[in-house]
């Protein structure tokens, strides 16, 4: 990723501190990193596909993340020990570029932060056995363009939700709303 492209992102982006003072709700707090990097001049986003036997989440696109553990400084050392732990992403390879909007997920009650960083992307992926199914790379245009809103069968029945297509998937409920922030700050929604 370029210098440009960087401090492009972080003037659009919350202040990671800013953002971590925000209460969505929820009574357990998470974040999620949002890895950003470029190919070929187009920006990039990085997700896990999930397996479909998991107990919550299955099947489902998202970012790599998960609940804080106490022995997390904060809430970008969650996010970066999440994405170490799902896809082999080393906390080193991560620039933090700010947050966006947390968010309350009702089905899980958790406090969601995500944290957007730019990343060295690795030679290759280590998706964790069992948790990740799959590691998936989207250019933030091909996303944009897949936007829409529309019903989508969960396990809680079926929700109106914005949704974006994911190399044969489909994003829906917390990260395409994640998306939504994203892609509508930088004017692409």
């Amino acid at each position: 990723m370029t210098s440009a492209q960087a401090e492009s992102l972080r003037e659009i982006l919350l202040d990671p501190a800013e953002a971590f003072a925000i209460d969505p709700g929820g009574t357990t707090r998470a974040a999620v990193l949002v890895p950003v990097f470029e190919r070929s001049g187009e920006l990039c986003l990085v997700f896990t596909a999930r397996p479909l036997g998991l107990r919550r989440h299955a099947g489902q696109v998202s970012f790599p993340g998960g609940r804080a553990d106490p022995d997390d400084v904060d809430l970008v050392a969650t996010a970066l020990r999440e994405a170490e732990e799902e896809i082999g992403l080393a906390p080193a390879a991560v620039s933090v570029l700010g947050a966006l909007t947390p968010l309350h997920v009702y089905a899980s009650d958790f406090a969601v932060y995500p944290v957007v960083g730019g990343i060295e992307r690795p030679q290759g992926w280590r998706p964790a056995p069992g948790e990740v199914e799959d590691v998936i790379e989207l250019t933030i245009a091909e996303l944009a363009a897949s936007h829409a809103v529309g019903a989508v069968d969960t396990p809680f029945g079926e929700r109106v939700t914005p949704t974006f297509a994911a190399a044969g998937r489909t994003i829906w409920g917390a990260t395409a709303f994640m998306l939504v922030d994203l892609l509508g700050r930088l004017g692409l929604l």
